[in-house]
């Protein structure tokens, strides 16, 4: 019987294309904050990674894919597993509430340029972009959601208040749009913004009268 067929995978051609894509996207990211996302094409990416239009292709995709997983590592880069798993050794709503802020207001100054106003930018472009704005918004809203779980099962918010209910409300406090009014458009420090939110969570969440 003959020996089944090897397939040859060179190390160095699979380190070569990692640091390939990695260039691409790097490229994109530069130039989709500097230029604005619309502004910005596959020519361009390719040329200011020193690599030609199909090797963008080829590697990435179209410049929607390109967007979507430069969002989709830093979803992953967010440490929304770990802030999850964090608070479900907390059993008091003030204790889950101080750190959820605090996790979400480091990410989110450590994200505002390089992620958060790409994301808001880009979502106005075109239909596709918008797609990815919706998965970024989804992933977001479902970590919330974990948190509104646990809350809910340890008794700690007002009766009334369902899982989704209690998601509905951290969202408003917590969600990107919260904090880019204070410290974008109202010009608070991030410090100010999240001892604010932090106090309107535990308050809307605390809320003894149901609506």
């Amino acid at each position: 019987m003959p020996e089944p067929t090897r397939v040859y995978r060179s190390k160095r051609r699979e380190q070569g294309a990692i640091q390939t894509r990695q260039d691409i996207l790097r490229a994109a990211r530069h130039l989709f904050v500097t230029h604005g996302y619309a502004c910005v094409t596959v020519a361009d990416i390719a040329r200011s990674a020193d690599v030609a239009v199909k090797t963008v292709y080829a590697s990435v995709g179209t410049k929607t894919e390109v967007l979507h997983a430069l969002l989709a590592a830093d979803v992953a880069d967010s440490g929304a597993d770990d802030t999850l798993d964090e608070v479900r050794g907390m059993q008091d709503l003030s204790s889950v509430i101080a750190y959820v802020a605090h996790s979400i207001r480091t990410n989110t100054e450590r994200f505002a340029s390089s992620s958060i106003d790409l994301l808001l930018s880009s979502a106005a472009s075109d239909e596709k972009a918008r797609e990815v704005w919706d998965y970024v918004i989804a992933q977001y809203r479902q970590a919330l959601r974990g948190i509104a779980q646990h809350l809910v099962a340890i008794g700690a918010v007002a009766p009334h208040l369902d899982v989704d209910a209690v998601a509905d409300r951290l969202w408003l406090c917590f969600g990107l749009r919260a904090w880019r009014a204070l410290v974008v458009d109202c010009h608070w420090s991030y410090d100010a913004a999240e001892r604010l939110l932090t106090r309107q969570a535990i308050t809307l969440l605390e809320d003894p009268e149901p609506p």
